[in-house]
């Protein structure tokens, strides 16, 4: 809290890393909170513009009106704008900020022809994960450089079951038991990822696995092979398993890569290898 109050008086923009649900936004709605501040959140993605963030004109009644985004609308009243998961956002977009990151302070408007100088309660906030976005999306240097980094992480099992309890009303025990069960699903992934680079590139890793993006298929897989199976029809054995799964969905190909192959049949034992 001292850090990022500090930050916020000598108008210092603020970057927050960590894993996906160790407390990034909430720790911003309370800094907002405690610092009375309005806050802006946003949540980025890969359709949004420099005009979702700056403003854009509106077509009235036979006119054109002027709306601020969220960006200007916080450096006009001195709010805070949170740009959660930045990375998601295009590089195209986030060069919009970077006046607002320096000595400067301040926006241009171009469509209005306007440069705005940022309220003196202007705080700039941006998050990313970077466990995972770092191997497919990243912050430009020229972008990173310019904020005061928070590392943030989840806290002790004791300590985020007493977060749980107080959040959601829920019994000790129970929260305590919850908290288990997530961290061994965190140590999971990460040993799957583990073994996985181990095997297919001899590279040792010890590190907390994230999901990619909002779990769609990324398509990044240009080939694949396939076993057939008893009945002659082909699929993907399990991970460390001989039991063969004949669902041809998978999000690691690109779309269509495998259509029409569910109703192909082969020889028991035999394997397809698809380009």
């Amino acid at each position: 809290e001292v850090l990022f109050q500090q930050a916020w008086q000598h108008g210092m923009p603020v970057l927050i890393k960590g894993p996906t649900g160790c407390g990034k936004t909430r720790f911003v709605q309370h800094m907002a909170h405690r610092l009375n501040l309005p806050l802006f959140t946003v949540a980025c993605h890969d359709d949004l513009s420099a005009a979702d963030l700056v403003g854009r004109h509106l077509i009235g009644r036979g006119d054109t009106v002027w709306s601020d985004g969220p960006l200007t609308r916080a450096v006009r009243d001195g709010a805070i704008l949170y740009l959660d998961e930045v990375v998601e956002a295009r590089q195209d977009t986030t060069v919009v900020i970077h006046a607002l990151t320096d000595h400067r302070r301040q926006l241009p408007i171009d469509k209005k022809g306007e440069l705005l100088r940022a309220h003196p309660d202007f705080q700039l906030v941006i998050s990313y994960n970077p466990g995972y976005q770092s191997l497919m999306k990243d912050l430009k240097p020229s972008t990173r450089q310019r904020f005061t980094a928070f590392d943030f992480d989840y806290p002790e099992p004791g300590l985020e079951a007493q977060v749980l309890v107080r959040e959601t009303g829920l019994a000790a025990e129970l929260a305590a038991q919850l908290i288990q069960v997530a961290q061994a699903a965190r140590r999971l992934k990460g040993e799957v990822v583990s073994n996985q680079l181990a095997r297919l590139g001899d590279f040792a890793w010890d590190g907390v696995a994230e999901p990619v993006g909002g779990g769609q298929a990324r398509g990044w897989r240009t080939r694949v092979r396939l076993a057939v199976g008893a009945d002659g029809r082909p699929g993907f054995h399990r991970y460390h398993s001989n039991e063969l799964v004949t669902d041809l969905r998978c999000g690691q190909l690109p779309d269509g890569m495998l259509d029409g192959l569910d109703e192909v049949r082969g020889t028991p034992g035999d394997q397809l290898h698809v380009v």
